[in-house]
């Protein structure tokens, strides 16, 4: 894909309603936030595809986290590919950016030359969410989906959630004239508004996995389907941009569903590893345990998956029988 020029809607997240439908959604763009996440590992072409879809159906997902809450996604696989982890932390104040970041685990030798999807075995995936302090995560789980991890997104809202969702998504290796190649994605995520009664979602599927149209009364599948078969006519270039603004794909999708839009989203990549971080995590293990952890040089080392930094600590300043200040 060739891009004209660069966005001011580049790492970022729009949400809208449809007014005509009952249907709400996010439109997202990942440029520069993509390329933090991808430039910390050097990761093979079937990888990073599989990551930048995590991290863009993170984005979109994540949009609803509100201040200071935390929102993971994983997928656990019997495949090449054996785990994928996103991390999505809300603004840390009233319209600050939100930080997103991912990494990937897998067997480089397991790895074929098929598709990015067919490197996912079976597995699962799962959903945490944050809220801080003094509450209870939430957590879901629900099997993976053939066809991509976002079908597997999908499958976890209608079986975990009983939300109807829907999922578009493009990405891959966006070339300017003045910069090098670098990875570009963008997406639409639609969901039926939920019920007002907490029993209502409870229905029987189709089969083993709840499919989105399951959730829906009859009089609610055709708005359902009407806005979905609009969403099939959406090119990669729409979604990916930079030319054409989230807001005016809006128009050309949805204008008779008379679309609402509201304030968007910043996103950037962010770590929050520190060495305060890893002292805190080795603070339960005692001096004999500490002693086990260290390398040949006399060090205890630590390194972030998520964005490669390297901590080197002395193995008497760590532990909660640490002699040694830091």
């Amino acid at each position: 894909m060739t891009d004209a020029n660069i966005s001011g809607w580049d790492d970022t997240v729009l949400p809208f309603q449809l007014d005509n439908s009952d249907i709400r959604g996010r439109i997202a763009r990942l440029d520069t936030a993509l390329g933090g996440i991808l430039e910390q590992h050097n990761y093979p072409p079937q990888v990073e595809a599989l990551v930048a879809e995590m991290a863009l159906l993170t984005a979109l997902i994540g949009q609803t986290m509100k201040l200071r809450w935390k929102l993971q996604l994983q997928v656990q696989s019997k495949g090449p590919v054996r785990m994928i982890a996103t991390d999505y932390y809300g603004p840390e104040e009233d319209g600050g950016p939100a930080r997103i970041r991912a990494y990937a685990s897998y067997d480089e030798d397991r790895l074929t030359d098929g598709a990015p999807i067919d490197q996912i075995g079976e597995g699962y995936f799962a959903v945490m969410i944050d809220q801080g302090k003094g509450m209870t995560p939430y957590q879901g789980i629900a099997p993976l989906v053939a066809g991509s991890l976002s079908k597997s997104a999908e499958g976890y809202f209608a079986q975990s959630e009983q939300l109807p969702t829907r999922f578009e998504l493009s990405f891959g290796k966006s070339t300017t004239a003045d910069a090098p190649e670098h990875w570009r994605a963008g997406g639409v995520m639609l969901q039926h508004m939920p019920k007002a009664s907490p029993f209502a979602a409870q229905v029987e599927g189709t089969g083993e996995i709840l499919q989105p149209v399951d959730l829906l009364e009859d009089d609610e599948k055709e708005n359902w389907n009407r806005v979905n078969i609009l969403l099939d006519t959406v090119d990669d270039l729409e979604l990916i941009g930079p030319t054409l603004e989230p807001s005016a794909v809006l128009l050309r999708l949805f204008h008779e569903e008379k679309p609402r839009v509201f304030d968007k989203q910043h996103v950037h990549f962010g770590c929050t590893c520190s060495e305060e971080r890893v002292r805190q995590s080795l603070s339960i293990y005692s001096a004999a345990d500490i002693g086990t952890m260290v390398t040949d040089d006399g060090r205890v080392t630590a390194d972030c998956q998520f964005c490669g930094s390297h901590y080197d600590l002395d193995p008497l300043s760590v532990g909660f029988e640490a002699t040694k200040d830091a």
